[in-house]
């Protein structure tokens, strides 16, 4: 959360010449409304019953750029799927990067009544070892801009073993 997984998937899809895709977007254009309305009435199972269901759809596609939520690695089949089906990058941020990162914006259901720190670093701890399991390329955004993520994934694309 607050990587930058969105804003660089964007952006490395311009600069591929490839299609972009967010998970969560879709999802909001499936179900016409937005993820804390989805994890309101039906919690974060049902939410990442949607999820995996929409991955799943996404992953089947030949040529794109995705981004998932930060979650949708809890799942193994979620797991298992984006790590047959293409490159995986982990973009890596710091909890005080991500903290700042998700100050102001959208809302983030799993942050909400909680202390932002708290519950990134709770997060962190759970999600990150199943990142790094199937992680290609982990590149770190802290301070970064967009468009030099973007260039160094770029770069790593196209290197011998990548």
């Amino acid at each position: 959360m607050g990587s930058g997984k969105s804003a660089v998937g964007r952006q490395l899809g311009r600069v591929l010449g490839l299609e972009f895709h967010d998970s969560d977007e879709e999802i909001e254009r499936r179900t016409g409304v937005d993820i804390p309305f989805i994890f309101d009435k039906e919690g974060e199972e049902g939410f990442r019953r949607r999820e995996q269901d929409v991955i799943s759809d996404l992953a089947a596609l030949d040529g794109i750029v995705l981004a998932t939520g930060g979650g949708a690695i809890i799942s193994p089949d979620n797991r298992r799927v984006l790590a047959a089906r293409g490159t995986v990058v982990y973009l890596c941020a710091t909890i005080a990067q991500q903290v700042t990162r998700t100050r102001h914006g959208r809302e983030r259901p799993l942050l909400t009544g909680r202390e932002p720190e708290e519950a990134l670093t709770e997060l962190m701890a759970f999600r990150e070892p199943l990142y790094r399991e199937i992680a290609d390329i982990i590149v770190d955004t802290d301070g970064r801009k967009v468009s030099a993520v973007a260039r160094e994934i770029e770069e790593r694309l196209s290197s011998p073993g990548a």
